[in-house]
């Protein structure tokens, strides 16, 4: 008897991490840039697996926004910042050329406020992470981001560490693409890996 219900216990496990796995898609397939669309002349490509954004000549805002839009998620991704290493994952969001609406969860260099929402040609900063979480940030080397966006509301993740959590009814309203972005200025290089989106119902 208890092995059997031990068999079912795993099976039980088995069938929900399944489930999971089959929620969860991928954004970035390792191999080439299916699925996403360049805004803008600033540099992405795709070197080992890894998908790479950097400046390119002429030093502007630039854009890799998903073909598909989306409402309610949880989408995780790995970045590690070279050179300034100013960027962003935006959500909700919708573009004409290089001009985005919609909101990002920053990513950038020390002290410059990772894991906290701007609200592109709107409303600017609606939330900041406390500064002493400014620590989980790993220059340089590879973070983990999550960012859940359910109804009202948003909460970031970095590295494991809860940034920010925000409630926001113009975000509620709103669905869209995800994008990453380069920074203008120039100088900025940055490297993204298992992007990952999990609609939530």
């Amino acid at each position: 008897m208890k092995r059997r219900i031990l068999t079912l216990a795993v099976l039980t496990l088995l069938s929900v991490s399944t489930a999971f796995a089959q929620k969860q898609q991928k954004l970035f397939n390792g191999k080439n840039l299916d699925g996403w669309k360049i805004h803008g002349t600033e540099k992405w490509y795709v070197e080992k697996g890894e998908l790479i954004c950097e400046s390119g000549p002429d030093k502007e805002y630039g854009y890799l926004a998903t073909d598909k839009t989306f409402k309610d998620f949880e989408l995780t991704v790995d970045f590690k910042q070279e050179a300034n290493g100013n960027s962003g994952v935006f959500f909700h969001s919708s573009l004409e050329g290089t001009k985005i609406s919609g909101w990002q969860a920053e990513v950038a260099p020390p002290g410059s406020n990772t894991g906290g929402i701007y609200e592109s040609y709107g409303r600017g900063w609606l939330i900041k992470p406390a500064a002493e979480k400014d620590k989980n940030l790993k220059m340089g080397e590879w973070n983990t981001m999550k960012v859940v966006v359910k109804g009202n509301n948003v909460t970031t993740y970095l590295n494991g560490v809860e940034m920010i959590t925000l409630d926001d009814e113009k975000i509620g309203a709103k669905e869209g693409q995800v994008a990453l972005q380069i920074h203008s200025g120039g100088g900025i290089k940055v490297r993204w890996k298992n992007i990952k989106i999990k609609e939530i119902k």
